[in-house]
């Protein structure tokens, strides 16, 4: 019994070992980091008062608000169809 407890606490002395992300994965991080970087900067810069016409009536925001917003929209349904998309693949 004593040396099952020794192989126990071996086995916990021994660091958990993460696997590096590969190269793709760090071009893939270094891409998304460049375009949020580009995106804000965009956005940031275009801080005027727009109208903006919906559906059903219009108001006004900054354009920064609608750029924003245009970005998250696309976000998620980008992420909607590539979900939908593995689902159908199933």
């Amino acid at each position: 019994m004593a040396a099952s407890q020794d192989q126990l606490e071996g086995e916990q002395a021994q660091p958990q070992v993460e696997p590096r992300p590969s190269r793709k994965e760090k071009g893939r991080t270094v891409a998304l980091v460049v375009l949020a970087i580009l995106a804000t900067l965009f956005a940031a810069k275009n801080g005027k008062e727009v109208r903006v016409d919906w559906i059903v009536g219009s108001g006004k925001a900054p354009l920064i608000i609608v750029i924003v917003v245009s970005l998250l929209a696309g976000i998620v349904l980008t992420l909607l169809a590539e979900h939908l998309g593995r689902r159908r693949r199933r």
